[in-house]
């Protein structure tokens, strides 16, 4: 069956930075469709005036509000849900705002997509969902609860799969930006710890991994693309080389809140079910029944040995090999 050829696509949260790749990447396809949905009209009209293109459908709506969702998903044949709070500090002051939009939601598009022609939908989350300690990453951890939980109680017509990433270089959570902007305007480099590490994934390798889940994802699946990782001080140093401002200042202002150290995409337990793949793994999904007369008496009989994969154990760059990652990418020949 062909996922493509006069289909309807949904993307919530479709003006952001993830949002607008898919719908250039869709727009290569014979759909039929696509529909934005977002509550901001700005960045919409941008992409309408951007794209100009009749088969995109702008949607104001917000995920909150079930009945808008419901109404967004009528005619729909594939979703991929984006929508989320996704600053760190912000949800860390207002972590009821992103159990709002975060875990309400994406129960509230679960439940719009039930007694539609949905067959699948996709939801992203972040490595801050594995061993949270932001309140960010929590209402993420338990975003995957509902789709899991959604996964096994849902009808066999419709498939809920997950989507897991770490930092996106150039998108609107990346430090990348911010560097490139402070050396444009020789400002000194503000470096929470030089330490920290974070995975090094390009917007292309995001969109691809979220395709592979749409044509290969059964239920209740986790993807995750295999990523290589560099310290947050070889990056302001790489975008230094990069932009002919190697004498620039440095400033170090510690950890913000709710930041973590290194990333981490998969935790030691779920490695235990973790498939690999060439360019991805995938986290098996748990589709057993609930039995609590079984659950008291038998476990699984597997010894936990397996590390966590965490931007501290992967393929780490050096500084040239940095800047030979960073001038592939747009965001930063654009600065050139």
């Amino acid at each position: 069956m062909d996922i493509f050829k006069n289909k309807t696509y949904l993307i919530t949260g479709g003006t952001g930075s993830f949002g607008s790749a898919v719908v250039r990447r869709l727009l290569k396809k014979p759909v039929k469709e696509i529909r934005i949905f977002s509550r901001d009209e700005s960045k919409q009209e941008t992409l309408r005036i951007q794209l100009k293109n009749s088969k995109l459908r702008f949607i104001i709506g917000d995920v909150r509000d079930l009945k808008s969702l419901k109404e967004a998903c009528e005619g729909v044949d594939y979703v991929f849900h984006a929508a989320a709070l996704k600053q760190v500090p912000s949800c860390e002051f207002y972590p009821m705002e992103a159990i709002k939009t975060n875990v309400i939601g994406t129960s509230n598009l679960v439940e719009a997509v039930k007694g539609t022609s949905i067959k699948k939908a996709i939801f992203l989350s972040t490595d801050k969902a594995v061993y949270p300690i932001n309140a960010m990453g929590m209402t993420k951890a338990l975003m995957e609860k509902v789709v899991i939980s959604s996964s096994k109680n849902n009808t066999k017509d419709k498939i809920f799969c997950i989507t897991r990433y770490g930092n996106v270089m150039g998108s609107r959570g990346s430090v990348i930006p911010l560097f490139i902007n402070k050396i444009k305007n020789k400002e000194p480099i503000t470096i929470t710890d030089p330490n920290m590490t974070r995975f090094l994934m390009s917007l292309d390798e995001s969109v691809n991994l979220v395709f592979e889940a749409l044509q290969k994802g059964k239920n209740g699946e986790i993807f995750i693309q295999k990523s290589s990782a560099s310290s947050i001080k070889n990056i302001a140093l790489a975008l230094q080389n990069i932009l002919g401002s190697k004498n620039s200042q440095t400033k170090y202002i510690g950890i913000r809140h709710g930041e973590k150290n290194h990333e981490v995409l998969i935790s030691r337990e779920e490695m235990l079910k973790t498939i690999s793949y060439k360019s991805f793994f995938k986290i098996a999904s748990d589709q057993r029944d609930l039995n609590y007369d079984k659950y008291f008496r038998v476990g699984e009989k597997k010894i936990q040995t397996i590390n966590e994969y965490s931007s501290f154990n992967t393929k780490f760059l050096e500084i040239h090999e940095v800047i030979k990652l960073l001038k592939k990418q747009n965001f930063v020949k654009d600065e050139l």
